[in-house]
């Protein structure tokens, strides 16, 4: 009678704990979006991240979304590549399309293996340098930076991004 029960237990208990380990490897909800950034918040996030690359004497290329992925502002500083343009715009319109940052992709490229699909993802900017700009916990747009290298590209959009909270 024992083993009967025990037979009927042990399965209970295991299906149980691959449900609860399989529940807390699932990846949280990304945040949702919210109103589009306002022209003054904008100029905020880009204020921010041009003082950061000013004060590391950083030329970048700096472009702010909206949450519909729209461009807001972009500034070039003065001898900024003009190949940063597009990256800017490209590494700001993939953290507020896939609700992330973009250094996100830039790990799981890094980590090699079938990570290196994103490579094939339409717009995932797979570089340090784009983030969501969030307020109230929702997206309202995006800030992309290229000029420096990822690390510092993502200094300065971090910058930016804070200055909107």
């Amino acid at each position: 009678m024992k083993i009967a029960r025990f037979v009927t237990v042990v399965p209970v208990v295991a299906l149980a704990l691959t449900a609860l380990a399989a529940h807390a490897q699932a990846p949280a909800q990304p945040p949702p979006y919210g109103a589009p950034i306002t022209l003054t918040q904008a100029k905020l996030a880009m204020t921010a991240a041009e003082a950061e690359a000013r004060k590391n004497s950083w030329n970048v290329v700096i472009i702010v979304l909206d949450s519909g992925g729209n461009p807001v502002m972009m500034q070039r500083m003065d001898n900024a590549q003009i190949g940063s343009v597009e990256v800017a715009r490209q590494k700001a319109y993939s953290a507020v399309a896939f609700r992330r940052p973009t250094k996100a992709f830039e790990d799981l490229v890094a980590a090699g293996g079938a990570n290196l699909r994103i490579l094939r993802l339409e717009n995932a900017a797979p570089f340090e340098g784009g983030l969501p700009i969030m307020l109230e916990g929702k997206i309202v747009g995006a800030i992309g930076v290229s000029g420096a290298t990822s690390q510092q590209d993502g200094q300065v959009a971090k910058a930016g991004a804070d200055a909107v909270k």
